[in-house]
């Protein structure tokens, strides 16, 4: 029920609406234009259109009848700024427990007001400019990954490429993390930063890092609803001390952010000195913990006979996406860049 206003107040606000109805859309195809799937994406996919963030809820379902196959197609579209992956799988779980008849069991939803209410008071506005002064302060240029520094994007001209890590790869990056005692997360940043400073021409590199916001959220954050996740900057010099350095360095970096990951990412910009309008950085590594969220949706589906996904993807305003996806086991790698950069190169570089 999220709106976001900003016209005539000092600082933008989240607004939630007593009632906000949810507007399902019947779209026309064209029986002789092709696959409805395409179509579908063509007129009212993210690269076309654009949810209005003062209007909740920030959820858009578009609908067509197919006649070529003899179903319906339909697609979903929400905007970051209100729903994460966290509350998508929690939704996912609710609708099913609608379906099979069991929503008696689900348990009380939590306000999301107590996890604003944390983000917003849980560690003090001077400790987050503390901690980011030390990392960031004498850091004057941005990190621009093959020269790419428009971050102002709408996301079109983004291509995208997938590989899967060698599974031989990945059970060594497995049993080397744990052997050094830190994240195999820590592992996949020190990765990146490498693979930055030979793109960008730079040992000392600033990217952002996406975090799941839900940490410091106290009891039943997991199951809260709404937005928590929150992208800060993570700076790794290369070239300096031994491998294992470096990887631990990221590994105390990281646990660092866990603590401010509530931080405002303006504010960790303006403790650099890096002048604006111009970046801190460019380039963003998501790492995230993908197997129980593919399990849930799995289960999910079997309470739906008939209904089956044909497709997703997400785009953000940066020209320069890494996923990391932790599948338990096995790893993926998925990169998003802006054109001409070859987005199979970017999951070759950080696969190497």
């Amino acid at each position: 029920r999220t709106a976001v206003l900003w016209e005539g107040l000092p600082e933008p606000v989240q607004v939630v609406w007593h009632r906000a109805p949810l507007k399902v859309e019947e779209v026309s195809l064209d029986a002789g234009g092709g696959d409805a799937e395409q179509q579908m994406r063509a007129s009212v996919g993210s690269r076309s259109y654009r949810i209005d963030v003062r209007q909740a809820p920030l959820l858009r379902l578009f609908i067509a009848h197919d006649e070529a196959n003899a179903r319906w197609v339909m697609l979903q579209l929400f905007h970051h700024l209100a729903i994460d992956l966290a509350t998508v799988e929690v939704i996912q779980q609710e609708i099913q427990a609608h379906v099979l008849g069991q929503a008696g069991q689900l348990p009380r939803p939590r306000p999301f007001r107590n996890l604003v209410v944390q983000s917003r008071l849980g560690v003090p506005r001077e400790d987050h400019e503390t901690f980011c002064k030390k990392m960031l302060s004498d850091v004057d240029e941005p990190t621009a990954p093959f020269g790419l520094a428009d971050v102002h994007g709408d996301g079109s001209g983004v291509t995208e490429a997938h590989r899967p890590v060698d599974a031989e790869l990945a059970r060594r990056l497995r049993a080397r993390a744990r052997a050094l005692g830190v994240s195999v997360a820590s592992v996949c940043h020190l990765a990146r930063a490498q693979v930055l400073a030979r793109v960008s021409g730079r040992e000392d590199v600033v990217f952002g890092t996406v975090l799941l916001g839900r940490m410091q959220g106290g009891e039943g954050a997991d199951r809260t609803l709404g937005l928590a996740i929150n992208t800060l900057p993570m700076r790794l010099g290369v070239g300096e001390g031994s491998v294992e350095e470096s990887v631990r360095q990221a590994h105390t970096l990281l646990a660092q952010l866990l603590h401010h990951e509530h931080a405002p990412l303006a504010l960790a910009q303006r403790c650099s000195a890096v002048a604006a309008p111009a970046p801190l950085f460019a380039g963003l590594l998501n790492y995230r913990h993908s197997a129980a969220a593919g399990q849930a949706s799995k289960s999910g589906l079997e309470a739906w006979p008939g209904v089956r996904i044909l497709g997703a993807e997400g785009r953000t305003n940066y020209p320069l996406t890494l996923s990391v996806d932790d599948l338990g086991e096995a790893f993926d790698l998925t990169a998003q860049v802006q054109a001409p950069i070859d987005p199979a190169r970017v999951c070759n570089h950080m696969h190497q």
